[in-house]
């Protein structure tokens, strides 16, 4: 197509969005999808095409394990457009594009349940934090996230000073940093490279790290965490990789760090929204978050042998700040959690008859229990519904459920139940916090609960209950009628 029919064939395309209910502002990605489709077969007529070529490439993105079911679902809309009302194929009518929005929608956590044996992403959040030795003929893409990849950021980085950014990466997992900081901090120093034209980082010197910090401020505009986030990710590299103290040597100007208080729900409010989630699993985690002051992934990475219905309490390992605590278990859920517990014990030993049923465990246990990665007790509370690839083991396991599932559930709950606050996972915790605070318990006791390392931490909670000037009565109120 010679461009001004290009640009009519798009135009065309936009106005059919509208007939499928998309919004203005939304159809750009829906056509840019229907652009990837036609790039990524750019030696095939699109008069050509068949729905084996369609399913297959579906089947493809379907692996993709950064793609979310929304994002999955305006793929699928987006080429049945293209060939249904622009292409208008012989066979796109009858393709069965209802099933596999179906197939999204009934996975809750994941795309990838659309294949049987499908792999978790290796750079997955929940998946090992254990450290492990890089190799430098391995994938290094592997360890980084799809933009950089797309963009060529990291392999380009990589080919100029594969030993920095090896170094870089060893240092932070044998200090055992959560995946998500190691993603943060090696983003931070590849963008820092890129800025100075990829000059060795070796060869630059406080000044250049000044520059880029006020740079992020006066040009990108950045928050001051976001600022402080790069600086620790460059301190990071060169003092843990090139031995060089820089700190007392920097000078730029910090961008000022915005005082913010947590978003804490009333009591009313909790019942409200618990009241509007249905989902039995769903509705036991959200009552976890709350009941007991976890974090999301403290949540879904619970397993069996953390619940004690002895002594009515939970342990909570592998925390953020790596520090193991026990929460007591709420009475009211105890009799959810066992029927869960059941339900596990069923699809455990399903998975065994049927030649699975092994979990994921840390590398130094699972070397000195070889067989505890089968056992029962390790297996996790919400496991997901689909058995999947470790990419690093090649061992088929039955991993615990996308943390994403439980936010969306959360949100939902809180449009549906008329909330105006910003209703997320955290807000739970949050709430947890200051109702305890409010009902008498002492800041200590709150601080173990939460699992803070500093009571400074905590005492955020007591600025949400202070509540300065709001029992001031207002002149306006003082105002005769």
């Amino acid at each position: 197509m010679v461009d001004q029919s290009v640009s009519r064939f798009w135009d065309n395309y936009i106005l059919k969005t509208k007939a499928y209910r998309i919004k203005e502002s939304s159809a750009r990605w829906y056509v840019r999808n229907a652009e990837r489709y036609i790039k990524d077969h750019h030696d095939l007529r699109l008069a050509s095409h068949t729905a084996e070529n369609l399913s297959d490439y579906l089947k493809d993105k379907g692996r993709n394990g950064y793609l979310e079911p929304w994002q999955f679902n305006q793929l699928i809309v987006s080429l049945k457009i293209l060939f249904v009302e622009m292409v208008k194929s012989s066979w796109a009518n009858e393709f069965p594009w209802d099933d596999w929005i179906k197939k999204v929608l009934k996975d809750e956590y994941s795309v990838k349940k659309l294949n049987h044996d499908d792999s978790i992403s290796d750079s997955h959040p929940t998946l090992v934090r254990d450290y492990q030795s890089i190799d430098p003929s391995d994938d290094k893409e592997q360890y980084f996230d799809e933009e950089d990849k797309e963009s060529g950021l990291y392999k380009r980085v990589f080919k100029l000073y594969p030993e920095h950014l090896i170094a870089f990466i060893t240092q932070i997992r044998v200090r055992h940093y959560s995946i998500r900081t190691e993603r943060a901090y090696l983003g931070w120093f590849l963008r820092f490279i890129s800025f100075y034209s990829f000059q060795d980082p070796a060869e630059l010197t406080p000044d250049h790290i000044s520059r880029y910090l006020e740079h992020l401020v006066v040009r990108n505009k950045v928050s001051g965490s976001t600022q402080s986030q790069a600086l620790n990710s460059l301190m990071f590299f060169y003092k843990q990789v090139l031995q060089r103290e820089m700190n007392e040597r920097l000078n730029f100007t910090h961008s000022k760090k915005p005082r913010r208080l947590p978003t804490v729900l009333t009591v009313e409010e909790i019942q409200q929204l618990f009241s509007k989630i249905q989902h039995p699993t769903q509705q036991l985690m959200a009552n976890l978050l709350y009941g007991c002051g976890m974090r999301l992934m403290e949540c879904v990475r619970l397993r069996v042998l953390d619940i004690d219905f002895g002594y009515q309490q939970i342990l909570v390992r592998n925390t953020k700040g790596k520090r193991d605590r026990v929460v007591p278990i709420p009475n009211r859920l105890t009799s959810s959690l066992k029927s869960q517990i059941d339900k596990i014990k069923k699809l455990h030993s399903d998975d065994l008859k049927e030649g699975f049923g092994e979990v994921y465990i840390p590398d130094a246990l699972s070397r000195k229990y070889p067989n505890a990665k089968k056992e029962f007790r390790w297996q996790y509370v919400f496991p997901s519904t689909k058995i999947s690839t470790d990419p690093r083991s090649g061992e088929s396991r039955r991993h615990h459920i996308h943390e994403n599932g439980l936010q969306k559930y959360i949100k939902k709950a809180g449009e549906e139940s008329g909330i105006t606050k910003k209703v997320n996972c955290h807000a739970l915790r949050h709430s947890f916090a200051t109702h305890l605070l409010e009902n008498g318990y002492d800041i200590r006791t709150v601080q173990e609960l939460l699992g803070h390392a500093d009571v400074s931490t905590t005492m955020i909670y007591t600025h949400v209950l202070n509540k300065p000037g709001v029992t001031v009565t207002s002149p306006l109120d003082m105002l005769s009628n």
